[in-house]
């Protein structure tokens, strides 16, 4: 089973993606997360994005593709896929992807959220760089301020993608490129399941999980 979560940055992606691998025993494939490992560790592909991500930037479609692909091909085609796609380009060279599989694209769910909500989310993130925790200076305190509640002693960071100017960057990069993905769904004769993602997480995970299930059983 192949599921999309779109929506812009800060949305909750990431979140609402746990909680849909944990229902249905699937694998979440981050583009996101992929990219860093891939920067951290200094391959090519992460020297050759780390430019474009550190500017709020897309990274061009060839390096992503690539990527992905062979992520799914990993996951054997079951998995929830979180910032991918991102441009029309790479919709369209999933779904052929997928075709020369014999597999396909069984949900498109599209978070739905304000720009300075979104702005307001992620300039409070904090994360642990030991572990990948996750916290807000407003709405998801750590026990101890500063600190990770996992990780005793480890300091927590803000990534330097997640700072205004970025930010803002990169919302106005969402709307010129990757909200047309949304478009190609639908115009794809595609079904596009929106969900308001500025309520509590419980909240946007019950509407998801509800409509994935309604899904799987009308199949």
């Amino acid at each position: 089973m192949v599921i999309v979560l779109l929506g812009p940055p800060g949305a909750g992606k990431g979140t609402q993606c746990k909680r849909i691998v944990d229902r249905f025993k699937l694998t979440h494939l981050s583009s996101g997360d992929i990219l860093r490992s891939e920067r951290t560790a200094g391959t090519e592909l992460g020297k050759k994005a780390q430019s474009f991500m550190d500017a709020g930037k897309l990274v061009p479609d060839d390096l992503i593709i690539a990527m992905m692909s062979g992520a799914i091909t990993k996951a054997k085609g079951n998995c929830v896929l979180d910032g991918f796609p991102r441009t029309v380009v790479q919709a369209s060279e999933l779904d052929r992807e997928l075709e020369r599989k014999g597999n396909s694209i069984d949900a498109i769910v599209n978070l739905v959220i304000d720009d300075s909500v979104v702005e307001n989310r992620i300039t409070g993130r904090r994360s642990c760089p030991a572990c990948g925790a996750v916290y807000h200076l407003e709405s998801l305190k750590p026990k101890v301020d500063g600190f990770c509640d996992k990780c005793k002693g480890q300091s927590l960071t803000q990534r330097v993608d997640d700072t205004p100017d970025v930010i803002r960057e990169r919302l106005k990069t969402y709307h010129q490129q990757t909200s047309a993905v949304v478009g190609y769904y639908t115009g794809a004769g595609g079904e596009v399941l929106d969900v308001d993602a500025d309520r509590a997480i419980d909240a946007v995970t019950a509407e998801i999980i509800k409509n994935l299930e309604s899904l799987i059983l009308a199949k």
